[in-house]
C-alpha cells in the first residue's frame, strides 16, 4: 500500500481498526452468551479489503 494515503481510505482504515475491538463482557451476559463474538472482526488484511 502506498506510504501516502488519501485522507478518505485513512478514515475507512482508522474505522475499521476501532471496529474490531472484542464484545464487552456486559453484552455476552445481557444476550446469556449468545452473542460471544465480533462479526466486523472476521476481516482479513491480505483477503478481505476495504474500498479504496
Amino acid at each position: 500500500m502506498a506510504r501516502v494515503k488519501p485522507p478518505a481510505k485513512k478514515r475507512r482504515l482508522a474505522k475499521a481498526n476501532k471496529e474490531k475491538k472484542a464484545v464487552p463482557t456486559w453484552v455476552i451476559v445481557r444476550t446469556d452468551g449468545k452473542v460471544r463474538t465480533n462479526p466486523k472482526r472476521r476481516r482479513n488484511w491480505r483477503t478481505g479489503k476495504i474500498k479504496p
